[in-house]
């Protein structure tokens, strides 16, 4: 799930947490450190891990969907997060010592706290309706995350500003064009109220990972969220009964691809990529994959999964798509 958060409550990727402020969170990552803005000049490792954000974390929708072709949503889910986790706090130990991983139960606590509201709630949602609604249609819905932030910050008693604001009203705007019916074409509305739910969670996510006791090492905390995520989407899965009529040898190869891509990608290599962006790059051109991994998702959904691009979609998108830049933007300048 590839989401931007912006703002002080900023918070997790797609399969994480929290991140620094006026970051947009990504989709299959993973809680980066605050990063230091740098002065330097941007080089060619720099852009070449901005692609590596872009495509890999825009097309993780395109791979979520290949994967619940032939596999469970939750039980699909719940694998692939505790197996990142697992990986993820391995090689914390293996770079930063076994101490990296230390944690009181209070951070423990809060840690699985985010880690349900961002992986089960948030993308474990988005995995559900992907079985109904595409890929492409689904980041576009997503992508009005930053509205629901600035809207919760605004209920603890901040003021993001007009031009935040204003954000909000184009993002939902161009929410409500994406999800009037007919308009966004053949989609059972029930698939979409899935993915709006799961923004709504993942915001929510989003917005306490900064107001919780969190692990003091990002990576760790990261690991922990997933793996929390993972076993909430496992048990989710089993209440559902996905594990009745299961039958592993029936999961198509494509599936399987999709599936270790979107550990190995979409949670670890891409994760890296933007961490070191984070320490290496303007903040303000790191986010800048919060307007272009929507535009990844629905062109690899149309070219690859023959979507349908419909007007509507095109034009609710772009005003959804405006209004993030319009948040980010404004919390960039404050």
């Amino acid at each position: 799930m590839t989401t931007p958060s912006p703002g002080p409550a900023s918070g997790a990727p797609a399969s994480a947490a929290g991140l620094p402020p006026s970051t947009p969170a990504p989709a299959d990552g993973v809680r980066p450190a605050r990063p230091t803005p740098p002065g330097r000049r941007i080089g060619g490792a720099v852009w070449g891990a901005l692609v590596i954000v872009y495509v890999v974390w825009g097309s993780t929708y395109l791979g979520i969907s290949v994967v619940v072709e032939t596999m469970p949503p939750f039980l699909s889910a719940g694998v692939r997060f505790v197996i990142a986790g697992v990986l993820l706090a391995g090689l914390v130990a293996w770079r930063q010592g076994p101490a990296a991983l230390r944690v009181n139960r209070a951070q423990l606590a809060s840690a699985s706290v985010v880690g349900l509201l961002l992986l089960l709630g948030g993308n474990g949602f988005v995995v559900l309706a992907e079985t109904t609604v595409p890929s492409g249609l689904t980041a576009l819905l997503i992508a009005v995350v930053p509205a629901w932030v600035v809207l919760l910050r605004t209920v603890a008693g901040e003021r993001p500003g007009l031009g935040a604001y204003s954000g909000v009203l184009l993002g939902l705007a161009g929410l409500a064009v994406l999800t009037l019916p007919g308009l966004s074409g053949d989609v059972r509305l029930g698939g979409v109220l899935t993915v709006i739910a799961a923004t709504v969670m993942w915001s929510a996510g989003s917005f306490s990972s900064s107001r919780i006791p969190m692990p003091a090492n990002p990576f760790a905390a990261s690991a922990y969220e997933m793996v929390a995520g993972g076993i909430g989407c496992l048990l989710l899965g089993l209440f559902r009964g996905e594990q009745h009529g299961l039958d592993v040898g029936a999961v198509s190869t494509r599936s399987w691809v999709a599936f270790a891509y979107l550990v190995v990608f979409g949670s670890l290599i891409a994760f890296t990529a933007y961490a070191w962006l984070l320490q290496r790059a303007p903040l303000s051109l790191v986010a800048t994959y919060a307007y272009v991994n929507p535009v990844v998702a629905v062109v690899l959904g149309a070219l690859i999964l023959d979507e349908a691009v419909t007007w509507p979609i095109v034009l609710g998108g772009a005003v959804v798509v405006a209004g993030v830049c319009l948040i980010v933007s404004t919390e960039r300048r404050s």
